[in-house]
């Protein structure tokens, strides 16, 4: 599977398939593709070479945190990506989309804010604790 320059080719380890619905959170390590369904949230355990792609069929209901995803499908919640994000032409998110590095296709929908992050890795101000 190729992706862009900032995403390059990566081999997917873990497949949910077209029929397949999972309920409760999924925690990932490597490459994680969603072509069915995901009720839970979805978090990354590597903060280099895990890999989130979600296919035209996919869907995901709940919060997204990973260094790197790419959404063609649809994803009702937030979605935190520590590194780069890319949003195919079927792209259909409604939440907020915190990121430090963001490709954008024509027809790619969003209802949320975009809020970019200045470094890789960094949190947005909500959580952090400030004296």
């Amino acid at each position: 599977m190729m992706f862009s320059k900032k995403i390059k080719a990566v081999q997917i380890d873990t497949l949910i398939g077209s029929t397949s619905k999972v309920v409760g959170d999924l925690y990932y390590g490597g490459g994680l593709q969603i072509e069915g369904t995901v009720e839970g949230n979805l978090m990354a355990r590597c903060e280099d070479g895990c890999v989130l792609v979600i296919s035209e069929s996919g869907t995901v209901e709940g919060e997204i945190r990973g260094p790197y995803v790419v959404i063609n499908g649809t994803v009702h919640g937030d979605v935190h990506v520590s590194s780069s994000i890319e949003l195919k032409k079927g792209a259909k998110v409604t939440g907020d989309i915190y990121y430090h590095s963001l490709e954008m296709e024509a027809g790619a929908e969003i209802n949320g804010k975009l809020v970019h992050r200045q470094s890789p890795g960094i949190e947005d101000a909500h959580n952090r604790d400030i004296d």
